[in-house]
């Protein structure tokens, strides 16, 4: 049995799909009950469980031999870092109490030991908590996800224009979580004895002035980028409704992002393109 947390997620819900299409026999879990369905609907089994709660993770983790973990991202009205420390730890302590042959770990581009830096620190802390455990852990590490431009799509259609805290020429590795979700697969369904550390990006990189061109032939409208700038961060994301908290950690996170000199010696690298995400984003909507 295949564990995949974050089911109903863009990535998760792409993965139950393609595991139950490789014939494996698969639990999904979803915190709410209501979307049970869902999973159920892909064809796979699905166990409601509280990432908060390490005793009912636990006996779900009991259950498989191998372990899709995806720390799901906590509301932006609360303390997100500490949240999602807290939401690591529950499921680290799960995990302990299980014997999972091999588990796979969704962590992110520019991993790293920090403090207040939104992923970068809390995935990276992760990735260790969770090797240090269990050794047959396999690491992706990916881009930035092109879902993270959904939120955009109806200032893009009714005010033409999208925001970014990035500046609008700067180029940046983003991924299809369909992408992901393919290399998850395969990841998981790999021996138990390989456990690379992967990244994943697109085709290509993009800016977000390739995001705005992206809505805008899709929506056959002009879009133009509206740049935030970095004194205008906190009152900007206070105002869509991150708690000071929150938006002190994804300030952190984009100054690391665009001071960043890191880059992978390796990658693979997704077939869907940034083009093709929006057209299907606007087509579903």
């Amino acid at each position: 049995m295949y564990i995949i947390l974050g089911a109903t997620g863009h990535i998760g819900s792409a993965l139950v799909k393609q595991l139950v299409e490789d014939g494996v026999s698969v639990t999904g879990v979803t915190s709410q009950t209501k979307n049970q369905h869902k999973i159920e609907e892909a064809g796979a089994k699905a166990a409601v469980a509280n990432v908060h709660d390490a005793e009912q993770l636990a006996d779900v983790f009991q259950q498989g031999r191998r372990l899709y973990l995806l720390n799901p991202p906590a509301p932006i009205g609360t303390d997100t870092h500490k949240e999602e420390e807290t939401t690591v730890d529950s499921i680290v302590q799960a995990i302990s109490k299980a014997s999972f042959e091999k588990i796979v770990a969704e962590s992110t581009y520019g991993a790293q030991p920090g403090k207040m830096l939104g992923d970068l620190d809390v995935l990276y802390n992760m990735e260790q908590k969770v090797k240090a455990i269990n050794a047959n852990t396999s690491v992706i590490r990916g881009a930035y996800y092109f879902s993270n431009w959904d939120g955009m799509l109806n200032a893009a259609i009714e005010k033409g224009e999208i925001y970014s805290l990035y500046p609008e020429n700067f180029t940046l590795p983003m991924v299809a979580p369909a992408d992901i979700a393919q290399l998850a697969a395969k990841l998981l369904q790999a021996p138990e004895q390989d456990n690379p550390l992967v990244y994943i990006e697109g085709p290509r990189r993009y800016s977000p002035s390739d995001v705005a061109a992206a809505f805008e032939n899709a929506l056959q409208k002009e879009v133009k980028v509206k740049v935030i700038e970095e004194s205008n961060w906190m009152n900007f994301l206070m105002e869509t409704g991150f708690s000071e908290a929150a938006a002190q950690s994804m300030a952190n996170m984009t100054r690391a992002t665009l001071l960043s000199k890191q880059e992978p010696t390796q990658y693979e690298k997704g077939v869907t393109t940034l083009e093709k995400y929006i057209r299907e984003l606007i087509l579903n909507e």
